[in-house]
């Protein structure tokens, strides 16, 4: 049996052709004014616009930078006075001569004392002291002087004020350089006159100031060179004393000397004895036994023996006795005497030509300061130095804006 096929329920074919066929994506359309097949490309960024923080940073470099320059030029070029300054230099030269002592014995080495810190070093410190503003003040009205100016109040000094406002004052003014012992001052004031007697006044007070190093060294070398003698002296006298007591106790001047005359005669009744033995030996050779010279030739070898054992005692060479052994002590202790003595006399020419060479050094002038740039009077003003006050404030502000900027937008880019 034949099944016969079902007819389609379509009666438009060409539709039915289309819905059995497969389906294709819809082709990109190209982009108005560009090739077909070109990639796509996002479109261009807006132009920049002016926004708030733009306008704060234009308005914060003319408030910070700007404005305090212009106004910096303005009180340098109009309101700030013309300064002159007045240059000096000098060192403090020291005397090294010997003295005539040292020259014509040496005895004494009268040389000062080494310190750590030089006399150049302790007048660069004074100049910087109150103690030096003090007194040109009082001598040349530094108030008076720097407060000229009264139209430049940053410049110009607000006077009465204190002194350690002057003194604040003066190291503004005032600058001192210190190098390998040269001092090198440099003195400003709205008058050249008045800064060429400012550095005037600084070079008096500094030789006043070297003068009375002089006078304490003078003084110190003078006092101890005197203790120094009156203790020798008193040594002196007491050993002379302690001599002259054994004299008059011992009644013995010189022992020493004493010794000498013992020791001489003790060589000459060796020398007899000697003489006497050979005389005795002839005889009892030559003469027969009855000769009466042979007993006076044997007294007189006894006594001579005798009277040498007597003089060893006396030194205590021989056999140990009370009499030699205090001899011997007295020699002893005179030689003791002698010694401390000796010393005592050498000590003495010692502290007198310290003295003495003290008094020559007291005599004449060790230290005084040397000027190898005397005070000078300035005919054309230097300072305040305005180009370089200008670019310095100018370039500071930037510098600070330019950071204050940068930590403004690192700030802002954390968010």
């Amino acid at each position: 049996m034949t099944i016969a096929p079902v007819p389609s329920q379509n009666p438009n074919p060409a539709a039915a052709r289309q819905a059995s066929a497969p389906v294709k994506p819809p082709a990109a359309k190209p982009a108005q004014g560009r090739p077909a097949g070109e990639a796509n490309v996002r479109p261009l960024a807006s132009p920049a616009k002016t926004q708030t923080r733009h306008r704060g940073v234009l308005a914060s470099f003319i408030l910070l930078v700007l404005l305090p320059a212009f106004i910096t030029a303005g009180y340098l070029w109009t309101f700030a006075e013309d300064q002159f300054a007045s240059y000096g230099g000098f060192s403090v030269h020291k005397e090294e001569t010997g003295s005539a002592i040292d020259l014509i014995g040496g005895i004494s080495a009268l040389s000062g004392g080494t310190s750590s810190t030089s006399d150049a070093d302790v007048l660069y410190e004074f100049i910087q002291s109150q103690d030096l503003v003090h007194r040109i003040d009082q001598k040349l009205d530094l108030r008076g002087v720097w407060s000229k100016a009264e139209g430049d109040p940053v410049f110009a000094y607000d006077p009465p004020g204190t002194i350690e406002d002057l003194l604040a004052h003066w190291q503004r003014k005032v600058s001192v350089t210190y190098d390998n012992g040269m001092i090198t001052l440099r003195v400003l004031a709205f008058d050249p006159m008045d800064a060429k007697k400012i550095a005037e006044a600084i070079f008096d007070e500094s030789t006043v100031m070297i003068n009375r190093l002089n006078d304490v060294a003078r003084t110190d070398a003078l006092r101890y060179a005197r203790e120094e003698l009156e203790t020798a002296v008193e040594r002196l006298k007491s050993a002379r004393q302690a001599i002259t007591e054994f004299r008059n106790r011992t009644q013995i001047v010189d022992p020493t000397s004493d010794v000498q005359g013992q020791i001489g005669l003790l060589a000459t009744l060796q020398q007899q004895l000697a003489e006497a033995l050979i005389e005795k030996d002839i005889l009892a050779a030559t003469a027969n036994a009855a000769d009466p010279r042979l007993p006076s030739a044997d007294l007189r070898i006894s006594v001579i023996e005798e009277r040498i054992r007597d003089e060893r005692r006396k030194l205590g060479i021989g056999e140990g006795g009370e009499q030699g052994d205090a001899f011997a002590s007295i020699v002893g202790e005179y030689e003791s005497l002698a010694v401390d003595r000796e010393f005592a006399e050498q000590s003495y020419v010692s502290a007198l030509a310290t003295y003495d060479g003290a008094l020559a050094e007291a005599g004449r002038k060790s230290r005084y300061l040397a000027a190898y740039v005397n005070p000078t009077l300035a005919e054309s003003s230097e300072f305040p130095q305005r180009e370089i006050l200008f670019g310095s404030v100018t370039m500071l502000l930037l510098l600070v804006w330019a950071i204050g900027v940068l930590i403004f937008y690192s700030l802002r880019d954390r968010r």
